[in-house]
């Protein structure tokens, strides 16, 4: 386990933490995808997943700039969502239901990633990183428009989920 001797130690650890998160998501969301039933969804998974493997370039750039690997620590909590996320997909239901449950858990994913990438942006900033912090920025965007993405999609969709009888 790394020490946390300083707001650069602390910067790291978080840059790691993400890395892990969205090499999880690399893997995870073609699962989510094709467990999508509504095209859209389905369509929104798949951009996502592009965009997520240019998440992984930037982190990989941005380990390089601090001179340390973005690698060597587990993001547990994204192992959770990631499971959370396999239950869904496990799921028997309605498919407008089912899809309504996949954004949900999508967005649990989001909005985990939106308080890291939020962080590691200030803690950059803090130190005067200014290349670090616009690369997190550029990803925190992307993040925040995907879950207004899956907001408006799950609008879309709530009105059939619940045209369902319980």
């Amino acid at each position: 386990m790394s020490k946390l001797k300083s707001i650069e130690a602390l910067l790291v650890q978080e840059i790691k933490d993400l890395y892990s998160a969205e090499t999880q998501l690399v893997k995870a969301l073609p699962k989510m995808a094709e467990a999508a039933d509504d095209p859209d969804l389905r369509a929104g998974f798949e951009t996502h997943l592009k965009e997520t493997k240019v998440h992984v370039g930037r982190l990989e750039e941005l380990a390089k700039l601090l001179d340390v690997s973005p690698k060597g620590k587990s993001c547990k909590a994204m192992k959770g969502l990631v499971e959370e996320g396999s239950e869904v997909i496990d799921e028997d239901g309605e498919s407008s239901v089912k899809d309504l449950a996949l954004i949900v858990a999508a967005q649990k994913v989001e909005h985990y990633e939106m308080a890291g990438y939020g962080s590691a942006r200030t803690l950059a900033e803090v130190l005067g990183y200014e290349e670090a912090v616009e690369l997190l920025q550029a990803t925190l965007d992307e993040e925040g428009e995907t879950d207004k993405k899956l907001t408006k999609l799950s609008l879309r969709l709530i009105p059939q989920a619940g045209a369902i009888a319980a």
